[in-house]
């Protein structure tokens, strides 16, 4: 067994601008034995954040972020990759923070299955995309409750603290409220997504 602490309810109940940087360095865990430790984030907030899904209130799409805090938000991007979120603050503020990078460290058989053109591990599921695929999360896990492990994903810690310093900037792919320093990554660590790395 693992010296796991599956993250409480409370740990999410707060401004996701609070829940992000703490979020780094801990673990996103699958049944299936794959586990990575994320090392980059966004913030997104509701009707005070013109580039979240929720600015403008509840729709069917987004139904998931406006409820429990704790649960997996995933959402279809671009018509192309799916994008993993956990839910923070009170139901019906539809705050949630983006899971940008992982850092593979265990079930890595799997995950490589998972994006099998991959050539380098540090690519493996450095981006919301890559992350989703590497790990096997689509739409059914919507709403997965993060803290009681529902359909076999939670997060966890384990003895890594987040960085005392973490690396914080503006948002990735996103086109308001661009100036907003909500994204923060491991410094100079290999896994963050492309643009991170080279700032």
């Amino acid at each position: 067994m693992h010296d796991w602490a599956t993250l409480p309810r409370s740990f999410y109940q707060r401004h996701p601008t609070e829940v992000a940087p703490a979020l780094l360095n801990k673990l996103l865990v699958r049944d299936d034995g794959r586990a990575g430790r994320i090392v980059e984030v966004e913030a997104y907030a509701g009707s005070e954040d013109p580039a979240a899904h929720s600015f403008r209130g509840q729709t069917p799409r987004t139904a998931t972020m406006f409820g429990e805090a704790g649960h997996l938000y995933v959402y279809f991007s671009y018509g192309m990759h799916w994008g993993s979120n956990a839910v923070c603050g009170e139901v019906g503020q539809g705050w949630g923070v983006l899971l940008r990078a992982l850092e593979p460290v265990l079930g890595l058989e799997l995950i490589r299955e998972a994006r099998p053109a991959i050539r380098h591990d540090r690519d493996l599921a450095s981006g919301p995309g890559r992350l989703s695929q590497a790990m096997g999360i689509t739409k059914a896990l919507d709403g997965a409750d993060l803290v009681r492990n529902d359909r076999g994903v939670r997060i966890v810690a384990d003895a890594m603290a987040p960085p005392t310093e973490p690396a914080v900037g503006p948002r990735i792919g996103i086109s308001k409220a661009v100036d907003f320093p909500w994204r923060w990554h491991v410094p100079g660590h290999a896994h963050v997504s492309g643009r991170s790395a080279r700032r």
